[in-house]
C-alpha cells in the first residue's frame, strides 16, 4: 500500500509555481524534463498531474529554488 498523504500537500503544477515564486506553471514541467531528480507526480488525473508538496518542497530546497 502507498504512503499516507496529507491532502492539504496534493498540489498541482499551478500550486507549484505559486509556491516557489514562479510566474508560469508551465515552467514545473520544464523542470521535470530538465531535471531527472524532480519529484514524480503521485497521481495522474485526465487533466493534470499531482505531487505530494514535502518532495516537490524538498526537491526545491536542495536545488536553491526555496529558501
Amino acid at each position: 500500500m502507498g504512503e499516507l498523504v496529507d491532502p492539504a500537500d496534493l498540489v498541482g503544477a499551478h500550486e507549484i509555481a505559486e509556491r516557489l515564486d514562479v510566474s508560469r506553471s508551465q515552467v514545473v514541467h520544464v523542470w521535470r524534463k530538465r531535471h531527472p531528480d524532480f519529484p514524480e507526480p503521485i497521481a495522474t488525473l485526465r487533466s493534470a498531474l499531482i505531487w505530494d508538496w514535502t518532495h516537490v518542497e524538498t526537491w526545491a530546497r536542495a536545488t536553491g529554488r526555496l529558501q
